[in-house]
């Protein structure tokens, strides 16, 4: 059974707060089927934008990097995606030490 994207955002979301890193939902994508963006903003004008994908070798969920340099550049590929889909949830991560927890197990 696969979890919503609604219910793994909340879940990401909390996960961050319990190690004190800054998150914010900015665009709010479908609630059950929605593909989810993380964006990662070290505070110094630098950023970087994770996407989910599959490892086809091991069928794993991996997050991928999709965009990353001037934040303005990323915001502009976030922009793109959002295009083609509305139904996205954007996820903002602030934190200067480049902290975001996507390989963590526990958010798997």
């Amino acid at each position: 059974m696969r979890l919503t994207s609604e219910f793994w955002v909340q879940a990401y979301l909390a996960r961050l707060r319990l190690e004190g890193i800054p998150a914010f939902v900015v665009a709010h994508g479908d609630d059950t089927g929605g593909a989810v963006l993380v964006k990662l903003n070290t505070l110094d004008g630098q950023a970087r934008l994770f996407q989910r994908s599959f490892d086809i070798i091991s069928g794993a969920r991996v997050w991928m990097p999709l965009a990353e340099g001037n934040e303005p550049e990323v915001d502009g590929a976030i922009a793109r995606q959002r295009g083609f889909d509305p139904d996205l949830w954007v996820i903002e991560v602030e934190d200067r030490a480049g902290r975001h927890l996507l390989d963590d197990p526990s958010l798997a």
